[in-house]
């Protein structure tokens, strides 16, 4: 069980430092609390929106937090709930007279569900080889490859439900039949429409077979992204933006093992780094995307949805990114991060 404590981050924390912690802690909330007491609140989506503002994964955090928050004093501890409920807020501190923290209640542990709802259609491209899951999907597509007890793809059309998405389209091409025949006869509270691609066209290209068939805002997804976000928070966001396109992505941070060497001109050394850290946004595949880009889709191009976005951008249309922690993230299209969400579940059950 977490501490109070183990949220707290001081104000001198790089925004890079807080979205480690935020990993670290599984949370989506830490506190600014010199010696314990409530200064200020700093979450997953504060952080998103100090990115957006222009912000640096080197800015002290102070630049991406509330100094307003929430709170409840201890003798009004009984309103949590309600609170919580009222505010749309992951947790609330609890504060002693003096305001330190004694307590923090978060809305998971009293069934509170602040997600936002949305139903919009859902697409996913699940028409692909899966190469990098060979040799499983020599015998099973890749969105029937199984997680604990249920396929990629089910896990992930189960996310989008989970917010109030009810209507489902898979663009299907190789193992078809397999991939058909297990969502027409599992027992589920959403629909699933099929559409075949008989050649391949790629991320973006099959889209053109939707041409009629869609006429609003959609999420976007490949068949092996798992994302723990706030759909309806994302399609809000996307609204509120006015984007054509928006694209989540995901911060990433890597230490490189190794010391780095860069050459000069005249084959010396420039400069010499030891173990670098890289930070960098990286696209999941899954977006929001307005209509209007199936209706614009050449038919029968083969082509990646990151060009199609590029083709907009050259053309000086709207495209958003929503970034995401990166523990937000599971590319379940590798090997390694397939098997790194098995031992979670095993862990869970």
């Amino acid at each position: 069980m977490l501490k109070a404590d183990e949220l707290f981050i001081p104000e001198t924390a790089t925004v890079l430092d807080t979205m480690k912690r935020l990993d670290e802690t599984g949370q989506r909330i830490l506190f600014l609390a010199p010696e314990g007491r409530l200064k200020a609140v700093v979450t997953d989506g504060d952080i998103r929106k100090c990115m957006l503002r222009g912000g640096s994964l080197e800015d002290p955090v102070s630049k991406a937090a509330n100094y307003h928050p929430k709170s409840l004093p201890i003798a009004e501890r009984g309103r949590a709930r309600r609170e919580l409920e009222r505010w749309g807020i992951d947790a609330l501190p609890i504060l002693d007279k003096n305001g330190v923290i004694t307590d923090i209640i978060f809305a998971d542990g009293v069934n509170v569900d602040n997600r936002k709802r949305v139903d919009i259609p859902v697409v996913m491209m699940a028409g692909g080889l899966g190469t990098r899951l060979y040799p499983y999907t020599k015998i099973l597509p890749k969105p029937l490859i199984p997680v604990g007890e249920q396929p990629i793809a089910e896990m992930i059309l189960g996310r989008f439900r989970d917010f109030g998405c009810r209507h489902m389209t898979m663009i299907v091409n190789y193992k078809r039949g397999m991939i058909k025949s297990y969502f027409s006869d599992l027992e589920k509270d959403y629909t699933v429409d099929f559409i075949d691609e008989d050649t391949f066209m790629g991320t973006g290209g099959g889209l053109c077979l939707l041409k009629g068939r869609i006429n609003s805002t959609f999420f976007f997804t490949n068949c092996d992204t798992l994302l723990d976000i706030d759909f309806g928070d994302l399609y809000q966001y996307h609204k509120d933006q006015g984007n054509l396109v928006t694209m989540v992505c995901a911060f990433k941070h890597i230490t490189v093992p190794y010391g780095v060497v860069e050459l000069g001109s005249d084959g010396g050394i420039a400069a010499m780094r030891e173990k670098p850290e890289l930070n960098f946004l990286t696209n999941t595949g899954v977006y929001v995307v307005e209509p209007r880009v199936v209706e614009e889709m050449p038919d029968g191009e083969f082509i990646g949805f990151p060009d199609v976005i590029d083709r907009y951008r050259a053309a000086g249309e709207k495209v958003g990114v929503y970034p995401i922690n990166e523990s937000s993230w599971m590319d379940m299209g590798q090997m390694e991060e397939l098997e790194k969400m098995r031992r979670r579940l095993e862990e869970q059950s």
